[in-house]
């Protein structure tokens, strides 16, 4: 099936990140007339149309096809009212899909029909039907929005946010999100915890696979690539794959991020250690490989990263709200 047939099917009653219901035939169907478009505004369906500009007060301007839309500063987002989300968040839509409910058809003083729309309606509708009933351990589909060097921003739906952290995103330790993501990526997320407040915190290692799952992809004695991470005074660490990453012999010249072969010396089971030798080092332009998911499903209680025989347990529960 193709990505614009799988879009298609989606129904309009789901909540996605933002995206992904612009191309959908129940969207484009919506957007074809103002009939078609008073008809969305009755049901409080959600859309999706491009923004094409934001004004000098910040009101989104959004081009639906049949007319113009505009999306008021403070129907933006939720939070903008109140302080809690700047404005950059509306800035930074700009050229992009945003989600919508149509709230009336109107006329400007000149007798042009626009509709008015709110993004921050569609957000908590998304919140409502569907965040509010996720749980720890629920596996969903988030977009990148953001990278800081403590995480990875998340629109997982309609715009609203969770967070990443980068000490979740692999096994292997990276030093910033960029090594692993760019904006606009879509990916497959984990629900590692919701506080009080509901605020959604995320994991991605999880669906990478065990050291087990990993390992198994490679044998004692042959010369693979991979890429170095870490150098320290008595090693140098070299990911073999997001989830797996091997400790080889001090090299002197070796620098975090350059490329490497490496000699794969012993797997290690017990001890959850791959040994290398490194063969060579360099500088290479660093390509993102396609994300490799080890499990499908949708929800996972427990998820184990050691080997049974391993002398220490590394392993992720996802059963407690915190």
């Amino acid at each position: 099936m193709c990505e614009c047939e799988r879009k298609g099917m989606i129904k309009m009653k789901s909540y996605y990140p933002e995206g992904y219901l612009v191309d959908t035939m129940q969207n484009k169907k919506a957007l074809t007339s103002p009939s078609a478009l008073a008809e969305a505004c009755a049901k409080g369906d959600v859309l999706e149309a491009a923004a094409v500009v934001c004004d000098a007060e910040h009101n989104l301007i959004v081009n639906l096809g049949c007319m113009r839309g505009i999306i008021p500063r403070n129907e933006g987002a939720i939070g903008i009212q109140s302080g809690q989300v700047r404005d950059i968040a509306l800035i930074s839509r700009v050229g992009k899909p945003v989600c919508f409910t149509v709230s009336a058809i109107t006329s400007d003083s000149a007798g042009t029909s626009y509709a008015l729309l709110s993004r921050r309606t569609a957000q908590e509708k998304c919140r409502r039907n569907y965040i509010s009933s996720l749980h720890p351990g629920d596996i969903i589909t988030a977009k990148i929005t953001h990278l800081e060097n403590f995480g990875a921003f998340c629109d997982i739906g309609c715009g609203c946010i969770a967070l990443l952290p980068i000490d979740t995103i692999s096994v292997s330790r990276i030093s910033h999100p960029k090594d692993r993501f760019s904006c606009g990526d879509e990916i497959k997320v984990i629900v590692r915890s919701i506080d009080e407040n509901g605020r959604i915190t995320l994991s991605f290692k999880e669906l990478l696979g065990t050291w087990e799952e990993n390992a198994a992809n490679f044998v004692q004695g042959e010369t693979v690539s991979g890429i170095v991470r870490s150098v320290e005074e008595y090693g140098v660490f070299v990911e073999l794959a997001p989830n797996l990453a091997g400790l080889a012999e001090p090299r002197v010249g070796v620098k975090v991020g350059q490329h490497a072969s490496v000699y794969i010396k012993s797997l290690l089971p017990d001890k959850m250690k791959v040994k290398l030798i490194i063969i060579d080092s360099f500088e290479k332009e660093y390509t993102k490989s396609p994300t490799i998911y080890f499990y499908n499903g949708d929800h996972m209680d427990y998820w184990k990263y050691s080997p049974d025989t391993a002398l220490k347990t590394v392993a992720t529960e996802f059963t407690i709200k915190v």
